[in-house]
């Protein structure tokens, strides 16, 4: 396990909530365990400037499609002009 930088005490509000102090991230995954005991991981939601694989499977595919001339009509957008 890793070494605590601090220790305190929490007390549950009345919603049910722990406020903790201090913290470097913003978002957290929670686990409670069976003997009353809860682990808190820093989460990421979303890694900055990465696209996922299943995107840029999808996008390839996209562009194989536009290359081979598989494309849908085009959609008129004149009512939305000014």
């Amino acid at each position: 396990m890793a070494e605590a930088l601090r220790t305190y005490d929490a007390k549950i509000d009345s919603k049910k909530r722990i406020t903790l102090r201090n913290v470097r991230f913003e978002y957290y995954h929670v686990e409670e365990m069976k003997d009353g005991s809860i682990l808190l991981e820093p989460r990421e939601l979303k890694a900055p400037e990465q696209i996922s694989a299943n995107t840029l499977a999808m996008m390839d595919e996209s562009i194989k499609n536009l290359k081979q001339g598989k494309v849908s009509k085009a959609i008129d957008l004149s009512e939305f002009e000014d």
